[in-house]
């Protein structure tokens, strides 16, 4: 295996599905605490969502709460509770074309924009005979981090490690 070209700085992201997304926002919202940034509405994702977050800096953490727009039709955002995990990367057009070549399936539709705006793309959570390295059941979003989120954690890690 060759030497991994990118790093995971740590979570961009948690997605949750559900129903309806008032009662998620009860528990995360109103008892929880967590602020509301913005919403998201996509045919083609079949999802309605509220953008949420919590933490400061390089630690915020997005909390998305997502309700499908049609509970019929696919993809279905509520089917799984814990829809999916999002990772910032330092470089994600490398990390898709390495992981790529390590067999790692990605799900349809490639690095696009993402619902807060920053690039992203999807590890399938199941792997086929192809690419037989899929998200063991977990659909996880890589997220393409700012400049100032890459810097922020390599500051950090630097830090650490004199430490």
């Amino acid at each position: 295996m060759s030497a991994r070209p990118f790093q995971v700085l740590g979570v961009q992201q948690i997605a949750i599905g559900g129903p309806d997304k008032a009662r998620l926002r009860r528990l995360w919202v109103e008892l929880f605490g967590l602020e509301v940034t913005g919403t998201f509405v996509s045919e083609r994702e079949n999802v309605d969502e509220d953008i949420c977050a919590t933490g400061a800096g390089p630690f915020k953490v997005e909390v998305d709460l997502m309700q499908p727009l049609d509970p019929e039709k696919k993809p279905a955002v509520h089917a799984t509770p814990l829809n999916h995990v999002g990772l910032w990367v330092d470089d994600l057009p490398r990390a898709v074309e390495w992981l790529g070549a390590q067999g790692v399936r990605f799900a349809p539709g490639g690095i696009r924009k993402g619902a807060a705006g920053f690039d992203i793309c999807f590890i399938h959570p199941k792997g086929n005979d192809d690419f037989p390295i899929g998200g063991e059941g977990v659909l996880i979003e890589l997220v393409q981090a700012p400049p100032e989120v890459v810097q922020a954690f390599r500051a950090l890690a630097d830090q650490a490690a004199r430490a």
